[in-house]
């Protein structure tokens, strides 16, 4: 959590639509809760849970996007609340979002199960004890899975989400076999979608179509998408190339980020 003293920067989003206030160091948002908020499939009057919302990023692009939603964030940092609600404010959204504090093990009582049309979450990467955890607080509490683990947070979508509501995650695609396996429990018809990173990574996770095990091999983060109660068989999409060699965004990552489009997944 952010102390009160600390250094605030205001960034811009979805080519300024958004203004998003943020430590200025330690833990900062980066594309994937706007890629997470873009695959989303909602409509003007609908309401949308962002579980683990932090600085508000998803929800905001989200809001910013489709006017007439109305989002939720939900997330246990107060700092981090605090500087989520002051962005809607200056972003002109606050009529859109209602950020929360509490936490997904022991909701908020106002959250009612089964109440949302679409929930989106970008859970911790970080398995509990695994790696390096950063030394910045936040940052590690955002990247590294403490008291919920992933099947905690899945259980969670799933359970605010109303029948037939979609659930969308973004997370690392050398994950996706525990996403798929949480989600399957209750949604259908789940929609794999790669990120890679560069063309030559996608060309190569492409051509090992005939091995549906290794389809999407080399992206680096994944959206997976089903629907609460759901059926059909899960499916691999062809993804979104986000560089071009020289680094810079392609055409398409451009849209979604700077152009405010969405995902089709």
């Amino acid at each position: 959590m952010p102390e009160p003293d600390c250094e605030i920067s205001r960034d811009n989003l979805l080519g300024g639509r958004v203004t998003i206030l943020q430590p200025a160091g330690g833990y900062r948002t980066a594309i994937d809760p706007i890629l997470l908020a873009a695959a989303v499939p909602a409509q003007p009057g609908e309401t949308i849970l962002d579980a683990g919302s932090g600085t508000g990023a998803a929800a905001l692009a989200l809001a910013a996007r489709l006017e007439g939603v109305h989002v939720v964030g939900l997330d246990c940092e107060p700092g981090f609340i605090g500087l989520a609600r002051n962005s809607a404010e200056e972003s002109g959204l606050s009529q859109s979002i209602r950020f929360v504090e509490g936490d997904l093990l022991s909701p908020p009582s106002d959250l009612v199960a089964g109440s949302f049309d679409h929930v989106m979450a970008n859970p911790p990467y970080l398995a509990a004890a695994s790696g390096n955890p950063p030394a910045d607080a936040a940052k590690r509490a955002a990247t590294v899975e403490s008291g919920a683990r992933l099947d905690d947070w899945l259980g969670f979508l799933l359970t605010m989400a109303r029948p037939g509501g979609t659930v969308t995650v973004i997370h690392r695609y050398d994950r996706k076999d525990e996403v798929i396996a949480g989600l399957g429990v209750e949604g259908g018809g789940l929609v794999v979608f790669p990120l890679w990173a560069k063309a030559q990574e996608a060309r190569s996770g492409i051509s090992r179509d005939r091995d549906k095990n290794k389809q999407g091999e080399g992206a680096k983060r994944v959206i997976v998408q089903g629907r609460k109660d759901g059926v059909g068989k899960t499916r691999t999409a062809a993804g979104l190339v986000l560089h071009r060699q020289d680094g810079a965004f392609t055409p398409e990552a451009e849209a979604v980020l700077r152009d405010a489009h969405a995902l089709a997944l």
